[in-house]
């Protein structure tokens, strides 16, 4: 296959220059608008936020393996009737009373659950990454979407205004002619009406260009009351070998941010129905204390046992092993069922994750070829019809050709050149999916 050279850029009406910025303003090229967009999406931001929340949940995950320990100290000052404690009937004293417990609770077995609890918070994490790059992905095929668009609405102003400013030129060639009494009124009349036409089309699509334009501001999350003035960088791509859109997807496969995700979420599944399971199972804990406390009587005067020797004397410990054993729990078979489903569930969606890649991969390397040949042709076809309306407005201007007739190869050579930009604009993205599908970043 032919190595043709192509101008990624905007067409004018007879040239490929049509974006050019001034030096005192900064341009922004496709690669620029993506990095901006990516540096400043909120997606991203809360991405960080949640691979803080996944790394914490982790930790928490890992700690739940540890004993729980708790501790408490209670004051009590009380007076009218209450309970001796040295004689358990009642009186009416003042007493002050100091109470001292530490406990604590171990976790033996609860079905697995904590493990698996464990293992799903450090697939989490390590999720954190892929969830990253394909928020990152995501922004920047957007982006580099709107980007064309913007750019294709921004060229697209420059071909009707050339077009614009051919029939302003032709109706005064026109208009000379009528004085000259080589032309009649209809004729003038009809290159008029072109005139106000084309005139309209160039306010047609300053509008549309507008609308693109803040649409990618949008996208981008960039200051709408800004200048952003877009740049095609102009560089030749060179046409592609051709692909085996079968071997791109094979080794995309396993790369792929979409399908890394889809994996993420069956395992996620897996666990939860792991640990739905376990709560089915017995569970058993051990746990453990010692208390002590301080008794003092404020209504008897003299002597009474000191804090130390109490806190010493009253101390008591405790320790217990307990077994619990689920009969029936309507709730928690229902979320074992749940669970289940929401595993299959996730894996039906990788299956059709998988599916949908290999049509992308497939559609890109076949639309990326075949906009290769188009615009090939197209760019034959542009010049053919620039050639066309050339002789036909010589033609026109001595009189050989009606205004109709001019009309006619003009809209031609406007609909040849309209095309040819979509051409060029459709073979970037293609070309940059291709590129991204084997493996090379979206943004250069």
């Amino acid at each position: 296959m032919k190595r043709i050279g192509l101008y990624i850029g905007c067409l004018a009406f007879g040239s490929l220059n049509c974006l050019m910025a001034s030096a005192q303003t900064k341009t922004w090229e496709l690669d620029s608008c993506m990095a901006y967009a990516v540096e400043h999406a909120t997606d991203v931001k809360r991405e960080v936020v949640n691979a803080r929340q996944r790394k914490q949940d982790y930790q928490k995950a890992v700690t739940d393996f540890l004993p729980s320990v708790a501790g408490g100290v209670q004051g009590q000052y009380a007076w009218g009737r209450n309970i001796d404690p040295e004689t358990n009937t009642y009186n009416h004293v003042t007493t002050f009373n100091n109470y001292y417990q530490l406990y604590a609770s171990l976790n033996v077995f609860d079905g697995f659950a904590t493990i698996n609890a464990s293992k799903q918070a450090k697939l989490a994490r390590a999720y954190s990454t892929t969830a990253m790059q394909k928020v990152r992905d995501d922004k920047a095929i957007d982006v580099m979407q709107k980007f064309v668009d913007a750019a294709y609405a921004e060229a697209s102003i420059q071909i009707a205004s050339d077009k614009l400013a051919e029939s302003k030129r032709l109706l005064g060639k026109m208009q000379r002619l009528y004085e000259l009494g080589e032309k009649g009124r209809p004729d003038v009349v009809q290159m008029e009406s072109q005139v106000a036409e084309d005139e309209y089309n160039l306010t047609h699509q300053k509008h549309v260009a507008q609308q693109c334009l803040l649409t990618l501001k949008s996208a981008m999350n960039f200051p709408v009351e800004e200048e952003l003035r877009l740049v095609t960088n102009g560089k030749q791509v060179n046409e592609s070998f051709p692909i085996n859109h079968e071997t791109v997807y094979q080794n995309f496969l396993n790369a792929s941010p979409d399908v890394k995700s889809a994996e993420y979420e069956v395992e996620k599944a897996r666990y939860d129905y792991k640990i739905a399971k376990g709560r089915l199972l017995p569970s058993l804990s051990l746990s453990g204390g010692i208390s002590t406390n301080f008794y003092r009587n404020l209504s008897q005067g003299g002597q009474y046992e000191g804090f130390a020797s109490q806190f010493r004397n009253n101390r008591g410990e405790y320790l217990a092993l307990t077994l619990s054993i689920p009969i029936y729990d309507n709730v928690a078979w229902h979320s074992v069922k749940k669970a289940r489903n929401d595993w299959q569930l996730a894996q039906v969606n990788l299956e059709e994750t998988k599916r949908k890649l290999h049509d992308h991969i497939a559609q890109a390397v076949m639309d990326a070829e075949g906009y290769v040949k188009e615009l090939y042709q197209m760019n034959k076809k542009v010049a053919s019809d620039s050639l066309a309306y050339y002789m036909s407005s010589r033609k026109f201007e001595e009189g050989m050709l009606s205004t109709f007739d001019l009309h006619t190869a003009a809209q031609t050579l406007l609909e040849s050149r309209i095309k040819q930009l979509q051409m060029q604009m459709l073979l970037v993205i293609k070309q940059r999916l291709v590129d991204y599908y084997q493996g090379k970043n979206l943004i250069k």
